[in-house]
């Protein structure tokens, strides 16, 4: 990045033209020095600036650092995003592509000659169907392939007939199989013989876990047995097929139980280093015990955080490896993205496109060497051809058709970036230290260490949620009743008993399920009147917003207009009979402060008298509030308030008749 100092001895230029073309233009070098024409702005400055804008919307008296934390945003784990990053927020020197600490990369090219590996996940246990997708992806852009086999997915016997076709010197296989991993592996090399393929030239993770079980499942009678057996198969790969790695450190079972980015990448660190002791102990050289390892992380939506952990991934992993004494060449280490299922929706699935572009986006930004785009209807069941197709184009897109791989690190050098990066790696590391004090990863998670501060992340952000501060778009907001729901081939039943599985959109989904069944019962979804006071120029504002809150959670909105003026009363009677039409048991009063003032406790007295069980007022009450309670209106919704507070109020109310 050019040094501010320097932008000031940049000359103007046409084209490529000579100095003689410049001076018929009446331009000489040096002329457009700019920068020094105008006096190098303060942050003080810059605050005080801040501060009266503050000051003209409502917040007067905020000065210096406060004016400035006022417009800064609250990121999980004690963060925060800043409205101005400057040279001052510098963090730490990451060094350059392909040298530690690798925060830039694990490769000084990037992904520039070759992409990423373009990674599609299968799940279908029926190994035709399964076979025929892995074929028509790897013919259409796919470059290595991810298997659930075993208990949870395909029969292992089953492998051949999957991969039949399947060229294994050229597409790494990359298997899933929980417990069963040992039995898998062993089938696998079986085939790589079968198919004569060298040893040299089989790639791959054979996926063994155990701790990553542990979390899944809760279950710690095998770990000791399982943690055995995998290092037996990193020995087996370390000697015999040297583009096979046997472990993944797989931080998606904390991700997908709702862990913060620093929690995710703390646990992943802690599950590294128990694997690193247990292969070492086994009598593997540090540096090839750590190249038998493989991460897997989630790629949300954020796409600055999901940047900033990919590289804290790679910091951290050098450090330990570092203090482990190995080799600096052997602290890279290969990351594997995933579109997080925690960020997917049910309903208005095609909004997950979009999230799952911007998360494949910055996985590529952030140095992913492999990069797996969910399905958008993955939550819904077993993806189609379809919507296969959409996933590994969405990559294929960003790389040839975007050329998102043509700079290496583009997000190198952003202030920005470069200190959310440093400040993820320290809470990172702490809750790393914190798990290690616990006596590592696996007695964290049989202790509950793990799961107690998971929970409490989840419920912090949950909080958010309900009040749509982190918003769901088509869900929390711009909900669309009138969807037709996807449907889809139900997935086998996925590992339970340890971590749970959470998804942003459960709750608000839960109650639109609560709406079709009404739909269904009763033939029409449960309503709310609006009852909106005045012209439409004065309560269509809240009237809107009243519709879409109560539409997220399936509640119908029906406006019923109350035409009153300054110094008139309400018409009774009309008001009556336009609810009885709206065949609604619940209400919401939408105005404006001055005509809540002047109407909204004589209305809502006649909404009380017409067997209307619930009243609510779209706005702040402010200092009217005991005023408006006492005539009825017993709750409050406004930007900010708790949404599904208020919606499973009214379907309580709905309940009483």
């Amino acid at each position: 990045m050019t040094p501010p100092a320097a932008a000031g001895e940049t000359t103007a230029r046409t084209g490529t033209g000579s100095h003689g073309e410049d001076e018929d233009l009446g331009v000489q070098d040096g002329d457009l020095a700019l920068a020094s024409l105008f006096p190098a702005p303060s942050r003080e400055q810059w605050r005080r600036l801040v501060a009266g804008v503050l000051a003209k919307s409502g917040k007067p008296g905020l000065e210096g650092q406060d004016a400035e934390k006022a417009l800064s945003t609250a990121l999980e784990d004690g963060l925060s995003a800043q409205p101005l990053y400057t040279a001052d927020d510098q963090a730490p020197d990451p060094g350059f592509p392909g040298t530690a600490p690798y925060v830039r990369g694990n490769r000084p090219h990037g992904a520039v000659l070759d992409g990423w590996d373009i990674r599609q996940y299968h799940g279908d246990p029926r190994p035709d169907a399964a076979n025929q997708a892995v074929l028509a992806d790897l013919e259409n852009g796919v470059t290595s392939l991810w298997l659930e086999i075993g208990d949870q997915g395909l029969p292992i016997d089953a492998l051949p007939k999957v991969l039949d076709g399947v060229y294994l010197d050229l597409a790494a296989v990359v298997l899933d199989a929980g417990p069963d991993f040992g039995a898998a592996a062993q089938r696998l090399f079986k085939l790589y013989d079968e198919r004569g393929v060298p040893d040299g030239q089989a790639t791959g993770n054979l996926g063994a876990d155990p701790l990553g079980l542990l979390a899944r499942t809760g279950a710690d009678e095998r770990t000791e047995s399982l943690l055995a057996e995998a290092a037996e198969l990193a020995g087996t790969c370390a000697q015999r097929y040297p583009g096979v790695r046997a472990l993944t450190v797989d931080a998606l079972a904390y991700h997908d139980a709702g862990a913060s980015p620093a929690q995710e990448l703390g646990s992943a660190l802690a599950t590294a280093v128990a694997y690193l002791r247990q292969l070492t102990d086994a009598g593997l050289p540090v540096a090839d015990a750590a190249g038998q390892l493989e991460f897997r992380y989630a790629a949300t939506a954020d796409q600055f955080l999901t940047i900033a952990k990919l590289r804290v991934a790679r910091r951290l992993w050098a450090r330990v490896l570092e203090a482990s004494g190995a080799p600096e060449a052997a602290a890279s280490n290969r990351l594997h993205a995933v579109t997080s299922s925690v960020m997917m929706t049910e309903r208005d699935p095609w909004v997950n496109i979009l999230r799952t572009t911007v998360a494949c986006m910055a996985a590529g930004v952030g140095g992913a060497e492999s990069v797996t785009v969910l399905p958008f209807d993955d939550v819904v069941g077993l993806p189609d051809d379809f919507t296969r197709r959409v996933a590994r184009n969405t990559q294929s897109i960003l790389l040839d058709e975007s050329h998102l791989g043509r700079v290496v690190d583009p997000a190198g050098g952003s202030w920005y970036v470069e200190r959310l990066t440093d400040d993820l790696a320290r809470a990172a590391w702490a809750w790393f230290q914190e798990i290690e004090r616990a006596g590592g990863m696996r007695s964290a998670l049989v202790g509950g260490l793990v799961a107690e501060r998971i929970g409490a992340a989840w419920e912090r952000r949950t909080a958010a949620i309900a009040r749509r501060r982190e918003p769901i778009l088509g869900v929390s907001e711009f909900p669309n009743l009138g969807e037709k729901a996807l449907t889809s081939v139900r997935r086998p039943g996925r590992r339970g008993g340890g971590l749970p599985r959470v998804r942003r959109a459960e709750a608000f989904e839960a109650l639109r399920d609560r709406a079709e069944e009404l739909l269904v019962r009763d033939g029409s979804r449960p309503r709310i009147a609006l009852v909106a006071l005045g012209s439409e120029a004065v309560y269509s504002a809240r009237s809107s917003f009243a519709a879409n809150l109560f539409q997220a959670g399936g509640i119908e909105g029906v406006v019923v207009p109350v035409p009153v003026e300054s110094g008139s009363g309400a018409d009774a009677d009309a008001l009556r009979a336009a609810l009885a039409d709206s065949e609604a048991k619940i209400a919401c009063l939408c105005s404006s402060d001055a005509l809540y003032a002047e109407h909204a406790t004589e209305v809502a007295r006649i909404l009380g008298e017409a067997g209307i069980q619930r009243i609510w007022l779209a706005g702040r009450p402010g200092e009217r509030a005991e005023e408006y309670r006492e005539a009825g209106v017993e709750e409050f919704v406004y930007v900010g308030c708790d949404v599904l507070s208020a919606l499973n109020t009214a379907y309580a109310a709905i309940g009483e008749f």
